[in-house]
């Protein structure tokens, strides 16, 4: 692999860990998120060009509050963020206090420094900064200069006299600290040396290489749900071993209008990739007959599909010894999550460890590097369309889980038609690619209508849409009006059995995306 700059990012708990990766990515500048519990040995043979240390619930006072070597901050230059800034502190003998409650929003800073992080700030500058914290350095170490204060905190940054270690108080990754990305890219060129050489052009040729490596001459198979995940997975193996790559799209009987058919055009016909196309339409509905709990839903549509995807595996031959999964990085840190870091696990992803313990196939995961923007970007380089590139997310369950209650054909077909008159109108308006998520859901109550002279008693259809960007949070889309009103009547008017649009606007959190 080339020797890319990397940023190694120690993961202390804190709810904006994976923001600090994003933001060093959107720098060019390749980044991994680790719990501290990576030894001192295993940091040093990572090589990292830098080390950020992020914030966290705990404190570092506290007998078990995670911790790290003092020999850590002489391995690579350092920027400790909120707890990150507290366990440099500590470690270095600094006098850190609790503050009897705790600071969370928007805070001024005054900036006494023009060097390293606030090279190209003014001396005495004031800046707004977004702080969450309950404790803070109430004293720095020795050998080391305030770099910024508050009117909360005697110490809102600091550096050390002669080594490359910079602490801030505050969240330089958050989008409330409006020249945060600007220290960030500070640390990564001024204070490390950083080369913005992460692209996705590099990551192909490399990821590339490494299959090649990995696969010699052997047969892979690579499940297709239609996504963007699997679809690029594909391409990117594909590009690398070309026809020793099967792949086996599963028809469930789930999926949204003309899906199948686009995967068929873009995979088989546009891409030249060994397509098997199964439908198991009525294996899946006959084993979700009268189920109407969405976990019991899931548990049936993922068992069922590792059968069928294991039968039509069999038909490709006794060659095939690698399977290709759509992981991302996402998927990997939130699934692994071992005390004290990585932050909170959100939900358990059926990309990592959904295998069977008896399957035999080796797992290539050629995007298990990436976040979400980035895999749309290296399909773009791949030459995806960008129909399938920018797609928004679907979940792997399909239409069984915005079918809430028991799944039947004719509900699935209600759904159907009313999904795809709400895209349809989404991509007439030009807001598609405004909108993170875009959905229809068809609720388990009836109520009355009128249509004509006579008195309806007829399905309901939520719509909802998002922004947001990577899904861990998201806020509802503001739709102009005249948008949701055509929504709203072409789908009463066009779909037999709905009398009823209504529009979600709660965000993430409470609620969550999906309604199941």
């Amino acid at each position: 692999m080339t020797a890319h700059s990397r940023i190694l990012i120690i993961d202390y708990g804190s709810q904006f860990t994976q923001l600090i990766a994003r933001r060093v990515r959107e720098a060019r500048v390749y980044s991994e998120i680790h719990p501290p519990t990576r030894t001192l040995e295993w940091i040093r043979e990572w090589k990292p060009t830098g080390i950020i240390l992020s914030g966290g619930p705990s404190s570092v006072y506290e007998s078990d509050g995670p911790s790290a070597d003092r020999a850590l901050l002489d391995v690579a230059p350092i920027l400790g963020i909120c707890y990150g800034m507290q366990l440099v502190a500590h470690l270095e003998g600094g006098q850190v206090v609790g503050a009897g409650k705790r600071e969370y929003g928007r805070a001024d800073v005054e900036v006494s420094d023009r060097t390293g992080l606030f090279a190209g700030f003014d001396q005495g500058e004031h800046t707004t900064v977004w702080m969450s914290h309950g404790d803070h350095v109430d004293a720095p170490p020795a050998g080391y200069v305030v770099t910024a204060r508050s009117g909360s905190v005697p110490i809102a940054a600091m550096r050390h006299e002669s080594k490359p270690i910079h602490c801030v108080q505050f969240h330089p990754e958050v989008a409330h600290t409006p020249r945060g990305a600007e220290l960030i890219h500070n640390f990564l060129f001024a204070v490390c040396g950083a080369k913005p050489d992460w692209t996705p052009g590099s990551f192909i040729e490399d990821e590339i290489r490494r299959v090649r490596e990995r696969v010699g001459s052997d047969q892979v198979i690579c499940g297709l749900s239609g996504g963007v995940d699997s679809s690029v997975a594909a391409a990117l193996v594909h590009r690398a071993v070309g026809d020793q790559l099967t792949c086996i799209f599963v028809d469930t009987g789930l999926l949204r209008r003309h899906e199948r058919e686009q995967v068929e055009r873009t995979m088989g016909k546009h891409l030249g990739i060994r397509l098997i196309v199964v439908d198991a339409s009525d294996r899946f509905l006959s084993a979700l007959e009268g189920v109407s709990d969405p976990e019991r839903k899931r548990v049936i549509i993922g068992h069922t599909f590792i059968d069928v995807f294991e039968d039509a595996a069999k038909d490709v031959g006794a060659s095939v010894k690698w399977l290709v999964q759509g992981t991302l990085y996402p998927d990997v840190i939130e699934s692994a999550s071992p005390k004290g870091g990585p932050s909170a696990t959100i939900k358990t992803h059926h990309n990592v460890g959904g295998l069977k313990p008896d399957m035999q196939f080796k797992l290539i995961e050629p995007l298990r590097e990436l976040f979400k923007d980035e895999v749309r970007n290296v399909g773009r380089e791949l030459g995806l369309p960008e129909e399938m590139v920018g797609r928004h997310p679907f979940p792997g369950p399909g239409l069984a889980i915005r079918v809430l209650g028991e799944i039947t054909r004719p509900a699935l077909e209600v759904l159907r038609s009313a999904d795809a008159i709400y895209l349809d109108e989404i991509r007439s308006a030009g807001l598609y690619n405004e909108i993170w998520q875009a959905f229809a859901v068809l609720l388990p109550v009836r109520s009355v209508g009128v249509m004509g002279d006579g008195r309806t008693y007829e399905n309901v259809v939520a719509v909802r849409a998002v922004t947001s960007t990577d899904g861990m949070t998201a806020d509802w889309y503001h739709f102009p009006h005249e948008v949701l009103g055509r929504i709203s009547s072409r789908i009463i008017n066009e779909v037999d059995g709905v009398n009823r649009v209504v529009y979600d606007i709660s965000s993430k959190p409470p609620a969550t995306i999906e309604w199941e």
